[in-house]
């Protein structure tokens, strides 16, 4: 008896429902809660404040430094290998591979297909004759020696077989049947007695292993290993929720101290450098910008307005005197063109057209 109800307890509860937490297993959690969350807390602290900044330097460096590297090396990648890859594909193997297509076509497809349609198309037609003909010779040979080959097996083999197993063969098997049935029945006996003294030796065997085994490990599993097991799992899972809530108490913590930086450096670094320069620099550059640079602009211009002027003025003077020395050593400009000539024109003038008052006209006048 008390080895089936040590068997029962160390089950699970009814209708395979696990087994509720007990009160003791509710106050070691408890117990332990509290200081396993403040050390854990103390620790992650700075780990998940290092990550945090880790994380934000990461970005940082992504998009100030990889991401333009990257997109440098990636249209360097495109100018040095793809581009030149993709024309010599353009320009270079596809027209070199058509006209190899159109070279391997001329050579070795036309004359195969000629040769295949001239030669070996009527050679084929001619073999496939023939060896019709040798095969249905063939057959009618092959019918003769088969018609003879088996009736000679039927004299020769089947016969003298079926005298054989009438006559012999049939006795002696009868004999050793009733000789079978008997070695059968000893041998059943002999495995019915085997087989009792096997369940006898496996009886002994399986108490002797439940009583020197399976009981001893079912007590120490029930009175060591559970209650050391229940501790260990309240232990890890209690670890587990502190590590959990000290990550979110530790990112909270990480956000408020980064807020704070931040706007201490907003304070004390940003907002002096926005006011001085709201408030300094930007009157100072408009003042110099209205008194000293927009009017020495405007001077510049104007001084460039009239050195292009004098220019203009002294290449003209220039061109002119070239000009007057030309004319007086040579009569005319180098560059004039000639005069026209005057061309008789094919119509006729005024005074010899058709008038109103004469009978004359353009065509009858001598």
């Amino acid at each position: 008896m008390g080895m089936v109800d040590l068997e029962k307890a160390s089950g699970p509860g009814p209708r395979g429902e696990p087994v509720r937490r007990s009160d003791a297993e509710g106050c070691l959690a408890a117990a332990i809660r509290v200081p396993v969350r403040i050390v854990v807390l103390v620790l992650v602290v700075p780990v998940r404040m290092l990550w945090d900044v880790l994380a934000v330097a990461g970005r940082f460096l992504r998009d100030t430094v990889l991401r333009p590297v990257g997109r440098a090396l990636a249209w360097l990648g495109r100018a040095v290998f793809v581009w030149p890859l993709a024309g010599v594909w353009r320009y270079v193997v596809v027209p070199a591979a058509k006209g190899v297509a159109r070279l391997g076509n001329v050579l070795l497809v036309v004359p195969a297909v000629w040769v295949y349609r001239r030669v070996l198309t009527p050679v084929g037609h001619k073999l496939a004759w023939f060896l019709t003909g040798a095969g249905a010779v063939l057959a009618a040979v092959g019918r003769g020696l088969y018609a003879g080959l088996a009736r000679l097996a039927r004299y020769l083999v089947v016969v003298p077989a079926g005298w054989l197993h009438a006559w012999v063969l049939t006795p002696v098997g009868h004999v050793l049947a009733r000789c079978g049935q008997g070695l059968v029945w000893c041998g059943r006996q002999v495995a019915r007695g085997l087989g009792l003294v096997v369940t006898g030796v496996g009886l002994v065997l399986y108490w002797t292993v439940r009583v020197l085994l399976v009981l001893p490990a079912l007590a120490v599993w029930r009175w060591v290993l559970a209650p050391v097991g229940r501790v260990l799992a309240v232990v890890g899972r209690e670890v587990a929720d502190a590590l959990g809530h000290a990550w979110r108490i530790a990112g909270h913590l990480s956000r408020v101290v980064g807020r704070f930086l931040g706007a201490l450096l907003r304070w004390t670094v940003v907002e002096p450098v926005r006011w001085v320069y709201r408030s300094v620099l930007a009157p100072v550059g408009h003042a110099v910008r209205d008194t000293v640079l927009r009017p020495l602009a405007e001077a510049g211009r104007s001084a460039g307005r009239t050195a292009r002027q004098a220019l203009a003025s002294a290449r003209l003077s220039v061109r002119q005197a070239r000009a007057d020395v030309r004319r007086m050593l040579f009569g005319k400009p180098v560059g004039e063109p000639a005069k026209r000539q005057p061309v008789a024109r094919r119509e006729p003038s005024a005074a010899e057209a058709r008038t109103l008052g004469s009978s004359t006209t353009a065509l009858t006048k001598d």
